[in-house]
């Protein structure tokens, strides 16, 4: 009787909702469970709210099915939740709330209540209405400071795990190699040690948030020909392994990253979607990646309607499935009907269905999505009246103080300052003249994924949400008693040139110039920056050299301020602005961040992630060149950049000296030590970027003449030194062989302590010994850097 009572009044959990059991025994239990729709149905997303009229934010959006009818899907579960805040503006909360009403659906709808992951995009902050804009990632790398990345994409998860997100489609990991390319701005520069440091530590930031981070675009986007958006890629092996690999084996190992997102391009005939060697062989099976593989959005369609390998839609799924991708986004196409019908006919083995199951699954798991109990109600709607809608309005914030505050100190260090005669800062001018199309725009601080431009500009009628100061009230509020006139002088791209007069006449009647110009982020052709946004050559869009070009010719010192999401060569005013100030689309906080600079409150620090060219039409070119990539007397193209990778000025002064080796000679599997001292002998505190590039001088394959191995940001006080030390690993000096695996061979290195890749401090010389020894994915990442405040009794050995 007893044991009958028992069973009648205890509620029995099923083994996959038990949190204390082993996560691989839950999922398998759940697996055996399930139907083949079920299945099916956890491998894809639904796109809710988004138009299939036209390519609004997604390449060939209008190849969406017309409608999907969620009452006929739910019922067999649904894996994915595509962009439940960044589809249309709407409150916060309000979104908050819809969320968990559709969370509540779909588990109430499936025999097993399992939820769908919810994702979001987060290139530039939360991209929903009234989020913080964060600086792009092009300013991220500018900082060269991982930490205060880490920090912001902690923040920018915590806002997203508080509605009930589950994911972010972030960082981009792909290293530039065509300034032409209209997704620079979303990249972190150039150089792949650079983008991997600081994308690794945005991967740790979201993570330690809870959310998913998710990297892209693997691999090979960003090397398309002629810059491109979407074209082939023409690249060896090499270079697919020692510059567009390096980044993404850090972030996930270092990083932990649970998600990975194919990229759109083909290489050398193979679409990565369908690329098995390299979805499951190298990810997979050589770096022991566990998370899922999500498409790129419409990726797997792309595979029938644009490479052209597949017959149809079962084909499609079947080769991606295959080649390891788990999940189609943004929503369902190929991996629902299609898929399921092709594995009942036998086209498709149902174990490729259990293997990518199993990894959503896991994730699902481990996000608490298979618990029992799980609670639907995310942390920011908690204690609220649910039932009360009109009430929930505007009690969330996602731009909070401390928000701007971080946005505004990324922006600050992410400013540049490329040239200045000593001009700047500015010492209380009595008028200045603020011209250019960027002066009064306040969406010249937002990047193609910012809310604002990739989905708020269909929305015209909404405001933007967050408050955008546009430099010239930045400039207002940054000098008070100065006369400020403002005047466009020509459009970003309109090619006008009728404002021109007005603005030589303005500039010739004030103490400076200050000129705005640059970029209009936006989306396949709504912008001169942002995706399918490419640039025929890199000069500035539109009529702004003109503009540029006459206001030099004033006489008046001009302040040359860009607002871009990619390098501009600039012509004479390379050598003739008094200064130029470049930023990188640098968020809600930016103008302020570009005023300080101007007045002299921020003493800039930020480098250059990628080179400003010289020359309009001399691309692709990057610092990593070869020998033959540099200028010579067998071309008269020189490729030389007016500004190189990692350069950038302060108001401050450095010198660095006292170099000592303490280890000039190591076998290929131990490690070099340096020491040097940095002084700052200017009149102010600031920042001095040490980097360390490693040049090979004989090697077994064509090696670029340098590359970044390292970097480090010194803060001084006035006459501040501190003491620098490196240790170096051999594993640094690594490459792919002829044979195709990494090698680091004996022989002769320089160590180069630079301020930027074309400006060498201190260099030393040393030695490989031994053998050649073959390293893989689990070699050492890093130089490690100390410093030590030198006080003047102290040695400096």
């Amino acid at each position: 009787m007893t044991a009958n009572v028992a069973a009648e009044t205890t509620f029995e959990v099923p083994l996959w909702n038990d949190p204390t059991q082993d996560v691989g025994t839950r999922v398998s239990a759940l697996i055996d469970a399930m139907t083949l729709e079920e299945k099916t149905a956890q491998l894809y997303g639904v796109w809710v709210g988004a138009s299939a009229e036209g390519g609004e934010v997604a390449p060939h959006q209008h190849d969406m099915e017309e409608a999907v009818d969620l009452d006929a899907l739910l019922p067999a579960g649904l894996g994915q939740l595509t962009r439940p805040f960044g589809t249309a503006p709407v409150d916060p909360a309000l979104g908050a709330l819809s969320l968990l009403r559709t969370q509540t659906r779909i588990t109430a709808a499936n025999r097993f209540g399992i939820p769908a992951l919810a994702h979001e995009e987060c290139l530039a902050g939360f991209a929903t209405w009234g989020a913080t804009a964060y600086p792009v990632p092009l300013s991220w790398g500018a900082t060269f400071d991982p930490g205060l990345i880490r920090r912001m994409a902690a923040a920018i998860g915590r806002d997203m795990r508080s509605v009930g997100v589950h994911q972010g489609l972030a960082p981009v990991l792909d290293v530039v190699r065509d300034p032409r390319w209209g997704r620079v701005e979303e990249t972190i520069g150039e150089d792949p040690y650079l983008v991997g440091s600081i994308g690794t530590a945005y991967v740790q930031g979201l993570r330690s948030a809870g959310i998913v981070a998710t990297l892209k675009h693997f691999v090979g986007y960003s090397a398309s020909r002629a810059g491109r958006n979407l074209a082939p890629v023409g690249m060896g092996p090499r270079e697919r392994a020692d510059v567009l690999l390096p980044p993404f084996e850090m972030a996930i190992r270092e990083g932990g990253a649970d998600s990975v997102m194919h990229a759109y391009t083909d290489t050398d005939g193979i679409p990565s979607a369908a690329d098995e060697e390299l979805l499951t062989e190298l990810l997979r099976d050589t770096w022991g990646f566990e998370g899922t593989v999500v498409a790129d959005y419409f990726g797997i369609a792309f595979l029938k309607t644009l490479h052209g390998i597949a017959a149809d839609w079962a084909d499609a799924a079947a080769t991606a499935l295959r080649a390891g991708v788990d999940v189609e986004l943004p929503t369902v196409k190929t991996f629902g009907a299609p898929l399921a019908e092709a594995v009942a006919a036998g086209r498709v083995p149902e174990a490729l269905i259990d293997r990518a199951l199993r990894r959503v699954l896991v994730q699902k798991a481990r996000l608490g999505l298979l618990d029992a109990g799980w609670d639907p109600v995310p942390a920011a709607l908690r204690g609220a009246d649910l039932d009360d809608p009109g009430a929930l309005r505007g009690t969330i914030d996602l731009d909070s103080a401390e928000n701007r505050e971080l946005a505004r100190t990324v922006a600050e260090e992410a400013v540049v300052l490329l040239t200045n005669d000593g001009t700047l800062p500015l010492a209380r001018p009595r008028s200045i003249a603020l011209i250019g199309p960027n002066a009064t725009a306040p969406a010249a601080v937002l990047g193609c994924y910012s809310f604002p431009q990739h989905v708020g500009v269909h929305h015209p009628e909404t405001p933007p949400g967050i408050d955008l100061p546009t430099l010239e009230d930045a400039l207002r509020r940054e000098f008070p008693e100065t006369e400020l006139t403002v005047v466009q002088g020509t459009g970003v791209d309109d090619g006008d040139i009728f404002g021109i007069a007005e603005a030589v006449e303005t500039a010739r009647r004030a103490d400076v110039v200050v000129v705005a110009l640059g970029d209009r982020a936006g989306l396949f052709g709504r912008g001169t920056s942002g995706e399918g946004c490419d640039a025929e050559s890199l000069a500035l869009p539109g009529a702004q050299q003109r503009l540029l070009d006459t206001l030099l010719d004033t006489g008046t010192p001009v302040v040359t301020v860009l607002l871009a999401g990619r390098p501009y060569a600039l012509g004479r005013a390379v050598d003739e602005s008094a200064a130029i100030v470049q930023s990188f689309f640098p968020g809600a906080e930016g103008t302020a961040a570009i005023a300080g600079v101007l007045s002299g409150r921020t003493n800039p620090s930020g480098r250059l992630p990628v080179s400003v060219p010289r020359g309009t039409g001399s691309q692709p070119a990057t610092y990593l060149g070869a020998r033959l990539a540099q200028a010579g007397d067998v071309s008269n193209i020189d490729p030389t950049a007016a500004f190189a990778f990692g350069h950038g000025l302060s108001y401050t002064s450095f010198d660095w000296d006292e170099l000592a080796v303490g280890r000039a000679e190591t076998d290929t599997a131990g490690e070099f030590t340096l020491a040097f001292t940095v002084r700052n002998t200017g009149e102010r505190a600031g920042t001095e970027v040490v980097q360390l590039y490693l040049h090979d001088p004989v090697a077994s394959v064509v090696q670029p003449v340098q590359r970044l191995i390292g970097y480090t940001r010194v803060r001084l006080a006035v006459g501040e030194a501190k003491r620098v030390r490196v240790t170096v690993p051999a594993d640094l000096a690594s490459f792919t062989g002829r044979d195709g695996r990494r090698v680091v061979e004996p022989g002769e290195l320089q160590l180069r302590l630079a301020a930027s890749s074309a400006e060498a401090r201190l260099t030393a010389t040393v030695t490989l010994t031994g053998p050649e020894r073959h390293v893989d994915h689990t070699r050492r990442f890093h130089a490690s850097f100390e410093q030590e405040t030198v006080r003047p009794a102290d040695p400096v050995a």
